[in-house]
This record gives structure tokens, C-alpha cells and sequence, in this order.
């Protein structure tokens, strides 16, 4: 990984605040938000969160949360599309754990006051890329992500045994000398002072590394901070070389790429080239084929002209009856998607990989879990099957809370157990840098290095050059510790990352596709790519693994 310093900020114990509880939780989206409240029942808990508590990926979400609760639909079907989206890299049991343990979990969502919608007086559900079945349940036609998040955070808000705290920014992990992690120390954005969060537990639920590309579904927030500071502490990455970039976004001058769901191809709607010839025809499953196939696609059409996605098909009433949010969104930026076919373009989307967990949430490190889009557990294989993001986080969320309930409350670590930074850092700082970055310079180098060289076509050429630099950069960097610039230290290690592994990968799979390796080799391949600061080489491990 380069060489990759143990903490990221020169920090010393004098001065620094200190609070404690039996369990931290870094991030709110669904997965840190669900697993909170399921901790709350024994546990005191805090939250942390960079900006507001509503602010993740998950008030993003539109399509809806996928789950086998048909009568025509069963968890074996669920399981059995979920392989097939992950193109051979999916653990089959951590897979069974999501679609039959999700069940559970969604009934437990809506008894937390999530409102899915209804038709005739059964919860209405649509189908959407590379599902056999519709299974996938929708909230306020298109927001189903706000509805989710407003319901946990409600929950929590009402909840006496957990605290949050919001503009607060996770610098690095904190650990005692037997190298158990204890904490984290953090940035307060509001007074600018240096906090320390103590816990017997950490979980992680820091989302996703959109803004790592120049082109992004993702929020702001999305910078990949949690699978960095997991690195920066000695935990495993895993499969960083599968990042999702969703088929449908929004492309319009000055306008941001907003997701336009997977749903409404799932309703009808088809995607057509500037001709208004419908280019996915020809191929199995059409516009419902598998997310990289649909991406591909568009972004080999693209050379040829525009894409439009076309919803009239699907007719008036059902555009605004299941897609308000969209409809009013382009209306905005002056499209009527009633009238007239939208622009489309690919969009970094999700990372597939993250810190490596067993299904219980446990990273490498003791007392350091991680859920939802910064963990890893092999449940996406090298491609997420559509909607299964959300049903991810709630059930690897409640496994945390149960593995953390089996090892019981323990004896909260005190500061004094903190392994001092002393001697972990240079001199001059963080890195070995004589002057402060430009931090918005250096992003926009990153995202673009991102895109053009380490995005949807991938080849040896383009790879080495992206590792190249990035890791030159990463030498270079040296923060004076604004929460931007720390950020952007992140979106380097992240980007190191996800280059390096796509540079060994010499295949193409799932997410992953080289020009130059353009075929799918089990028998060299099957399997799951690590990476740890302490090794210059990517290490692999077999698909299907015990807890």
C-alpha cells in the first residue's frame, strides 16, 4: 500500500475529550442506525456521524429493499439470483443468511415505523435487474430510502439508551497494547477540538467511496473514510477491485448524476440510442439484464451517440403514481420524462468490496466490526444484485449486535488503556510532505485518475499508470486537519486500493472488466481478494470460507 502511516492526524492524550459507552456506531445510514436500536436493548450506545444524522447513502435509496415475502417468491429463488448477479464470488452461506434472515429483519423495520407502500391491500412490490421475481418493496413510490431513514432516526431520537452525535468526523481507530480496538478518535466540525469515543465495541457503518469517481450517485459524505481508517489500524480490505457503477444516471450539463432507479426499467421503460433504437434487444435479460452488463452496454452505445431512457412505456399514471421524486427531479432541470426520453449515463454507485467480516460483522481486528457498504462479508459477490444493499445492512447489523450480546457487557476501556501515538508519526506530520495540499486540486486529480483509468473499461496500461500516482500523491499529502483534506487522504488510500487490486485481477468478473482480460476464469479467479497496509502484494483467499 505504500507506505501508510498508523494515524492519519498528529495527535497527542493531552487535551483530548473523552467520552465513553458499551458500544460505538461510526455512520447513520440503515446499517448503523438498525444496528444502534437492536444494541440499544442491551447496551448503551453512541452514534457518530460526519454531517447530519439523516445524511447517508440510505436517504438516497430509491428503488426499495428486496425480499422474498411473495407468496410466488421464496428465499431460495432470492438466493439463487443473488449468485447468478455475483458472478461466482458470492459466499453461498453468507448468502442464505441474508435472504432467509432478511425476512425477519424487514418485519422488524416496519415494526419500527417504516411505512412500505400497499396495492389492494397487500404490500405492493416491483421487480427490478436480474431478479426472477418481483420482491422488491418500495416506499413513497421512489423514496424508499428517505421513508427507512426517517423511521430509524425517529427510533433512535426516542431512545434513551442511545446518544448522537452529528458533525463529527472519524480521524482514526484508537486500540490498547494488546491491539484490540477501544475507540476512535475524532474531529468535532462544530468546535474543531479533538474528541475520543471509548467503547467495548466498534462498529463501522461509514457507507461507500462514490467520490473517489468524478462521476457519483453517492452523497458528499461518501468518501470511503471507514474501509480507510480500517486499513490505517491494520484490518483487512477485501475485493476492492468490484466497484458497481450503476447503469442509469442522470446526465444533463450542470446537473448532478441523480440516480434514476433501477425500477423503472423494472416498470417498462427501455433504453433506447439516439436513433430511439432499443440497443439491449439483443441481449439476455435486456434492460433487467445484471447492473454491469446494463452499464457496459450503455457505455460501449455511448461511443456512438447518446442513451436515453424512455418512460413512456410505462404509461402516465404509473410514472407518477411510482416515481414522483424522479418525475419532479428532472422536471427541475427541465426534463419531462412524460413527454420526452431522459439522458443517461453509468455512475459509480456501490462498492462490492470493503473490510473483510465473517457473517457476524468481526473484521480482523478484535472488537472491530463493520456492516453495510464499508464491510465486506463475500454476500455481493463481484456484483450486488439490485435493492440487496438495504437487506444488508439490517441483517449483518443484527448479527453484530447478537455476536456482541453472546461476548456480554464487559468492562468499558478507560483512556489510560489508549495505546499512546507517541512515536507513530514523522516529525513533520502525517506524510513526509514539506508543504500543506491543495485538497481540492488533489480530489479532482483523484476522481479523474479514477474515472478515466480505474472505471467501467479497465486495462494494465491505465491500471499502472492510476497506481503510479496515486501512490505518488499519497507521499506528497501532509493535512493541516480540516475535515475536507482528511477526506481527501482517505479518497487516496481508498483509490491505492481499488487500483491495486484491479491491476492483479487479470480476469474480468462481475464489476471488474479488463479490455485486455475480457473473459471470466474460474479456475484461476474464484476467489477474494486482501489487502493489509503492511503488504506490498494483494493476497487471496478461496470463495466459500467457515466462520
Amino acid at each position: 500500500m505504500g507506505v501508510l502511516r498508523r494515524y492519519l492526524y498528529p495527535w497527542s492524550k493531552t487535551g483530548v475529550k473523552v467520552f465513553d459507552s458499551d458500544v460505538l456506531v461510526l455512520g447513520s445510514g440503515i446499517a448503523g442506525l438498525y444496528t444502534a436500536i437492536k444494541a440499544s436493548e442491551q447496551f448503551k450506545v453512541t452514534v457518530l456521524t460526519k454531517k447530519t444524522i439523516e445524511e447517508s447513502n440510505t436517504e438516497h435509496a430509491q428503488g426499495g429493499i428486496a425480499v422474498a415475502i411473495d407468496e410466488a417468491d421464496s428465499p431460495t429463488l432470492h438466493l439463487n439470483d443473488t449468485l447468478r448477479a455475483g458472478a461466482g464470488l458470492c459466499d453461498p452461506l453468507t448468502v442464505r443468511i441474508l435472504v432467509e434472515e432478511g425476512l425477519i429483519c424487514v418485519e422488524e423495520l416496519m415494526g419500527m415505523g417504516a411505512q412500505f407502500d400497499y396495492h389492494d391491500g397487500e404490500l405492493a412490490l416491483t421487480r427490478e435487474g436480474a431478479h426472477s421475481q418481483r420482491r422488491i418493496l418500495h416506499a413513497l413510490g421512489d423514496a424508499t430510502g428517505w421513508e427507512i431513514e426517517r423511521a430509524l432516526v425517529a427510533k433512535v431520537k426516542s431512545s434513551p439508551n442511545v446518544s448522537t452525535f452529528e458533525e463529527r468526523f472519524v480521524i482514526d481507530l484508537l486500540e490498547n497494547d494488546r491491539g484490540h480496538i477501544v475507540g476512535a478518535l475524532v474531529l468535532n466540525g462544530e468546535t474543531g477540538e479533538l474528541e475520543s469515543h471509548l467503547a467495548n465495541a466498534v462498529v463501522l457503518a461509514t457507507g461507500g467511496l462514490g467520490q473517489v469517481y468524478s462521476f457519483t450517485t453517492n452523497p458528499s459524505v461518501a468518501t470511503g473514510d471507514g474501509m480507510a481508517v480500517a486499513l490505517r489500524a491494520g484490518a483487512d480490505l477485501m475485493d476492492m477491485e468490484f466497484v458497481q457503477f450503476h447503469p442509469t444516471a442522470l446526465l444533463i450539463p450542470n446537473a448532478p448524476r441523480f440516480l434514476i432507479s433501477e425500477a423503472v426499467r423494472g416498470e417498462g421503460a427501455h433504453l433506447i440510442n439516439a436513433s430511439g433504437i432499443r440497443f439491449m434487444e439483443n441481449i439476455i435479460g435486456k434492460e433487467l439484464a445484471a447492473r454491469d452488463v446494463v452499464a457496459r452496454a450503455i457505455w460501449e452505445e455511448m461511443n456512438h451517440g447518446s442513451v436515453y431512457l424512455d418512460f413512456r412505456p410505462i404509461g402516465e399514471k404509473r410514472i407518477l403514481e411510482r416515481f414522483p421524486t424522479i418525475y419532479q427531479t428532472c422536471l427541475k432541470y427541465g426534463r419531462d420524462v412524460l413527454t420526452m426520453p431522459l439522458p443517461v449515463a453509468p455512475a459509480a454507485h456501490y462498492m462490492m468490496g470493503g473490510i473483510a467480516t465473517n457473517s457476524y460483522g468481526e473484521s480482523s481486528l478484535p472488537h472491530l466490526y463493520a456492516a453495510g457498504e464499508c464491510a465486506c462479508n463475500g454476500v455481493h459477490g463481484a456484483n450486488r444484485l439490485a435493492s440487496n444493499s438495504l437487506l444488508d445492512g439490517l441483517v449483518f447489523g443484527a448479527r453484530i449486535v447478537e455476536k456482541i450480546g453472546d461476548k456480554g457487557p464487559g468492562k468499558r476501556p478507560s483512556w489510560e488503556d489508549v495505546l499512546s501515538p507517541e512515536g507513530s508519526l514523522n516529525v513533520t506530520g502525517i506524510y513526509r510532505s514539506k508543504k500543506p495540499i491543495d485538497a481540492q486540486s488533489l480530489r479532482t486529480h483523484i476522481q479523474d485518475l479514477m474515472w478515466d483509468k480505474v472505471g467501467i473499461l479497465r486495462n494494465e496500461t491505465g491500471l499502472r499508470e492510476a497506481v503510479g500516482l496515486l501512490l505518488g500523491w499519497e507521499q506528497e499529502v501532509l493535512s493541516t486537519g480540516s475535515v475536507h483534506e482528511l477526506e481527501t487522504v482517505n479518497m487516496l488510500t481508498v483509490g491505492v486500493a481499488i487500483a491495486k487490486a484491479a491491476l492483479d485481477r487479470k480476469e474480468s468478473r462481475g464489476g471488474h472488466f479488463r479490455s485486455d482480460y475480457p473473459v471470466r476464469l474460474d479456475e484461476s479467479w474464484q476467489k477474494h481478494s486482501l489487502q493489509h497496509k503492511e503488504d506490498n502484494d494483494v493476497r487471496y483467499v478461496p470463495v466459500s470460507r467457515a466462520d
